[in-house]
């Protein structure tokens, strides 16, 4: 039978490979938790310019352009581009909200302003019809926000 021997350096020696296997795999899980944190700040700023983009539709009751833009353009509007980007809201012309800040008063029925975080960065007034409203749409979109289109 053979005795080992063990010495303090050996010792030493084993105590700092164990520091350093457990040094490694708590820095390998640090690491990528903090790819995980770096990432999703990375995309914090995205998400929230997206979400702070908003058509605001003002609108009151008995507008009959306001009726035809339902009829026309509400039932597809979430699910298109336009509306995935800047979501509709809708308020009362009589009732305009205090989070909401208007470059000017709003006169006529329907008005769509594209807002940014509560301010109005530009307004199309009136509805068009059908085949007006999504060009014009796309268009202040594409010139006051960073909207790119379809995909």
């Amino acid at each position: 039978m053979q005795l080992e021997s063990f010495t303090y350096s050996d010792y030493v020696v084993q105590q700092q490979c164990v520091n350093e296997n457990v040094r490694w795999w708590v820095m390998s899980g640090f690491n990528k938790l903090l790819g995980v944190v770096v990432a999703m700040m990375l995309a914090l700023p995205a998400a929230t310019r997206a979400e702070s983009i908003e058509l605001v539709m003002v609108e009151e009751m008995g507008c009959v352009w306001c009726e035809r833009w339902d009829e026309e353009i509400a039932p597809i509007y979430p699910r298109t581009t336009e509306g995935k980007f800047a979501p509709l809201r809708r308020v009362d012309i009589y009732a305009i909200p205090e989070d909401l800040t208007v470059l000017r008063r709003v006169n006529f029925t329907p008005t769509f302003l594209i807002v940014e975080n509560g301010v109005e960065l530009a307004r199309l007034e009136g509805y068009p019809g059908e085949d007006f409203f999504w060009p014009v749409l796309a268009r202040l979109l594409y010139k006051y926000t960073d909207y790119k289109g379809e995909d």
